[in-house]
């Protein structure tokens, strides 16, 4: 058989196994006897319910004439709040509202639930991944360092937060940390996170360094580069080739380990996919949604990594 046509017989036991993965998955759900109902998903990606527009505190409703506009006036004060530029009233002339009542709605396409949650993820994701390399690479080179104390900290550090499960230092900084320093709880649920990944992240770049033969830096301290300087110039380059590949696979973890920051009443994507499988009963249509979301994000940061990687090699 000519490599060619072992390779296309590769693909089909490639494909069969998928099908069959495929096959698998709806013969469980015919199973439990489970209504598949997919058409109730895309409005929690994306919806033309438009955006409200909430009153900014307790009052009466004035409504205009031509009904273009409203103003609010303020149930215990003086205070009052004109709106404008909405397509559909929600009150009444003379209506007592509340803070964050609806008063009118603005028409368009908005994000839903899921899309919102998908970017509280993004972001929280993308914050942490920058500070965990911050920690990393400090922790990593105390790691390496000659000086007793420095190496004692790094090590503390290192060894501290990898004998920990993450669920427990998230709440350590959510109602200690964050309470002592008066944190938000996305400020306290980026530090849990960085933290927690810059202990890993140090591991690696600490192996990486090591990897690094002995005669680089004697070759950069002959040519009169100073130790901070060869390590700049010289290790920690080639260190970071080395480690590209562990350093991918901990910044996915990241992005995966970003669904417990739920418990911190932030509506990332795992705490938004809890909130809608709660109003459609739709458990298994929403998990599948949500798990493919989150291999969304990890697959396009896996193949920017492979780039990187085919970049550094021909540099």
């Amino acid at each position: 058989m000519q490599a060619s046509s072992r390779r296309w017989w590769w693909y089909g036991v490639y494909l069969a196994v998928m099908l069959a993965f495929g096959v698998a998955v709806h013969a469980a759900g015919k199973r439990v006897d489970y209504s598949w109902r997919w058409e109730r998903i895309p409005q929690y990606l994306i919806s033309d319910d438009g955006t409200e527009m909430k009153a900014p505190f307790d009052g009466f409703v004035s409504i205009a004439a031509d009904q273009k506009s409203l103003t609010l006036k303020e149930l215990k004060g003086g205070r009052t709040q004109v709106l404008s530029g909405f397509d559909d009233l929600l009150v009444g002339d003379g209506d007592l509202v509340f803070q964050n009542d609806p008063l009118a709605r603005k028409r368009g396409w908005v994000a839903g639930p899921l899309t919102i949650g998908l970017w509280m993820t993004l972001k929280i994701s993308a914050i942490a991944l920058l500070f965990s390399m911050l920690f990393g690479l400090i922790a990593g080179l105390g790691r390496v360092a000659k000086n007793p104390a420095v190496y004692g900290l790094a090590t503390s550090y290192v060894e501290l937060i990898r004998g920990t499960p993450l669920l427990v230092q998230i709440f350590i900084f959510y109602f200690f940390v964050g309470t002592v320093l008066k944190l938000s709880a996305f400020t306290a649920g980026v530090a849990a996170l960085a933290v927690f990944t810059g202990a890993y992240v140090a591991e690696i770049i600490r192996a990486g360094i090591e990897a690094i033969p002995r005669g680089q830096m004697e070759a950069a301290r002959s040519l009169g580069m100073s130790v901070p300087q060869a390590m700049r110039h010289v290790v920690l380059p080639q260190a970071f080739r080395k480690t590209l590949p562990p350093l991918a696979g901990q910044f996915i973890n990241l992005i995966k380990d970003s669904s417990l920051v739920s418990v911190m009443a932030l509506t990332d994507l795992t705490k938004a996919g809890r909130e809608v499988v709660a109003s459609t009963f739709s458990p298994f249509e929403v998990w599948f949604t949500v798990a493919a979301m989150y291999l969304l994000l990890t697959g396009t940061l896996s193949i920017l990594v492979r780039r990187l990687e085919k970049k550094l090699a021909h540099d």
